[in-house]
């Protein structure tokens, strides 16, 4: 995954390349899949992994899950980017 790269398009993006390896006659299971997008998302989604990583069966998480749980956090970290913008022009516009 790149720096400003969408979980949900890297996820996508990476189905897309899992299809082609299955059509082609690889077998690879969705649990493959989960784990290699959990090893290659970047280092702001590192807690989120551990998170996954410790508290679900990974064996059992579904893609569907794993899109979803970073869904979730990352419209959480950019909700938090954005206020934390909003405070710092705030906090600039009031020192001039």
């Amino acid at each position: 995954m790149k720096d400003g790269e969408y979980a949900t398009s890297y996820c996508a993006k990476t189905m897309e390349i899992s299809n082609k390896i299955r059509f082609h006659g690889e077998k690879m299971g969705d649990v493959t899949i989960v784990e290699k997008i959990l090893r290659s998302l970047t280092l702001k989604f590192d807690y989120v992994v551990c998170s996954i990583e410790e508290s679900k069966d990974i064996d059992a998480f579904s893609l569907d899950e794993l899109q979803s749980s970073l869904l979730v956090h990352e419209q959480k970290m950019n909700r938090s980017s954005t206020s934390e913008e909003q405070a710092l022009k705030t906090s600039i516009s009031t020192h001039f």
